[in-house]
């Protein structure tokens, strides 16, 4: 973890030598996600309710699957950018040092810039905190803590997966982005708003559900089982498939030359 920090602290440093760069393209990061939230914004304008859901529920769905996602490509931008470091042998490099390859293409890339998307999903969180009709407690603010968590560890982990994907396709595969890109997008509705096939995809095999839909029920007091808050605390499991491919990916891996 200290020489994670310090990764981290010498990245800062890096991104803040051209402030205005960094500051600009920042604001470049805010304005790229907001075409789904005028989009939400418009069509609640206009017909009030989106199945059953309001423009406040609807707002703490989005920041959370903004913020989550804002985080996760902040972090874990090195897998994300994994298929260059494999094309460019920059991998046999990294299996030479004496730490762990994963940690070392964690720490390859950490762009802060990024995180202009969470500034507009914290946004969207304060608003929706205001105008939705939750009585808040403490209990249920940490649930929204906990599910911007459990939103960021799926996230990584689809990054983490699309990395290993590349020990055999040595170019990143753009259907992965259908669940990254594509999630950012479609998740600022509860999931149960596609249909009852696309809420079991999101449950038992890209668990967005666990982080979006479920608590966010609990959160509304709309859930079945009272159980569904604690449904955040498994999005953990997911990278056990993930880390798992990416161990067999590293056994597998070849040279791919300079």
């Amino acid at each position: 973890m200290k020489l994670y920090l310090k990764f981290v602290a010498m990245h800062l440093k890096r991104s803040m030598a051209y402030r205005q760069s960094f500051f600009l393209t920042l604001a470049g990061q805010f304005l790229v996600s907001f075409s789904s939230f005028m989009g939400m914004w418009f069509l609640l304008s206009r017909f009030d309710t989106v199945a059953g859901y309001t423009l406040g529920e609807c707002l703490l769905c989005a920041g959370v699957v903004l913020s989550s996602f804002s985080l996760a490509e902040c972090f874990f931008r090195g897998f994300d950018r994994f298929s260059g470091i494999v094309r460019s042998a920059g991998f046999d490099r990294i299996l030479l040092r004496p730490r762990n390859a994963m940690l070392q293409v964690l720490c390859e890339q950490i762009e802060f810039t990024r995180l202009g998307k969470l500034i507009q999903g914290v946004g969207m969180l304060i608003w929706g905190i205001a105008i939705a009709p939750v009585t808040w407690t403490a209990g249920r603010v940490a649930l929204l803590f906990v599910m911007i968590l459990g939103g960021t560890v799926i996230f990584s982990g689809l990054f983490i997966l699309c990395a290993a994907l590349c020990f055999f396709t040595l170019e990143g595969l753009e259907f992965i982005n259908i669940f990254t890109d594509g999630m950012r997008e479609y998740g600022v509705y509860p999931l149960d708003v596609y249909g009852e096939g696309f809420l079991k995809f999101g449950t038992f095999v890209v668990p967005y559900a666990l982080f979006q839909y479920y608590p966010l029920m609990a959160l509304l007091g709309r859930a079945a089982h009272p159980g569904w808050a604690l449904l955040p605390l498994l999005t953990p499991l997911f990278l056990i498939p993930c880390i798992a491919l990416w161990r067999v990916g590293v056994r597998k891996y070849k040279s791919a030359g300079s």
